[in-house]
């Protein structure tokens, strides 16, 4: 059985954006039992210092898999869809396709997101972030319209529902806090198409249950 390893606790704004989240969905939709060990300070959870041999950098996820151990949400999550055609089609041209949408979620859209999610989250009061954050506005902006062209005319971004979609859908999510992605449809009913799966509804239901626990 794979271990996933999770933080136990994280400030409320957080909670169901977590990057665990992303590799919960995809053994959830492969079909994979796994379980969680949880980061933290406390009995039952493993410490911080310790989870360091497992995470050079101290974040999460992590994933056991035998004796393979593997980190960084994107690779965990392809590792994981090897394992199913439901993630991963195993013909080389639709493969690839799955594959391109994987990266164009990580750096394309997820790095101008994040941007703007670390001024709107992490430093709302600085002069800086707020003289910085209508050009971050417009960069996300840019990027979300050019995406939702790609998928106006498919209900997912590479044929079928793919890890493609798992990652995509989850950087979609770091937006919750604004109006971003509603302001394009197509992006929006994309969204909604992806989180009302069973597969993420339970993967957000177990990280939820352990922030809870």
């Amino acid at each position: 059985m794979m271990n996933c390893y999770a933080f136990a606790a994280v400030p409320p704004f957080a909670q169901g954006l977590v990057r665990d989240l992303r590799v919960r969905w995809a053994l959830e939709e492969a079909g994979l039992p796994y379980r969680t060990t949880l980061i933290g300070d406390g009995a039952g959870l493993l410490p911080r210092a310790a989870y360091r041999a497992i995470q050079p950098f101290g974040q999460v996820p992590a994933l056991e898999d035998g004796d393979l151990v593997l980190f960084e949400s994107g690779a965990i999550v392809l590792h994981v869809a090897e394992r199913s055609e439901a993630l991963l089609p195993r013909d080389p041209a639709g493969r690839a396709r799955v594959l391109q949408w994987c990266f164009a979620a990580l750096d394309t859209m997820e790095l101008p997101i994040q941007q703007l999610a670390e001024i709107d989250l992490f430093y709302p009061g600085e002069r800086w972030a707020q003289e910085r954050r209508p050009a971050a506005v417009e960069a996300v902006r840019t990027r979300l319209a050019e995406l939702a062209r790609c998928i106006e005319r498919s209900e997912h971004l590479a044929g079928g529902f793919s890890a493609a979609d798992v990652l995509m859908s989850s950087v979609l999510r770091i937006l919750r806090h604004t109006e971003l992605v509603a302001e394009q449809p197509v992006l929006a009913a994309y969204q909604q198409r992806c989180e009302t799966r069973p597969a993420f509804e339970r993967a957000l239901a177990a990280q939820m249950a352990d922030f809870r626990a």
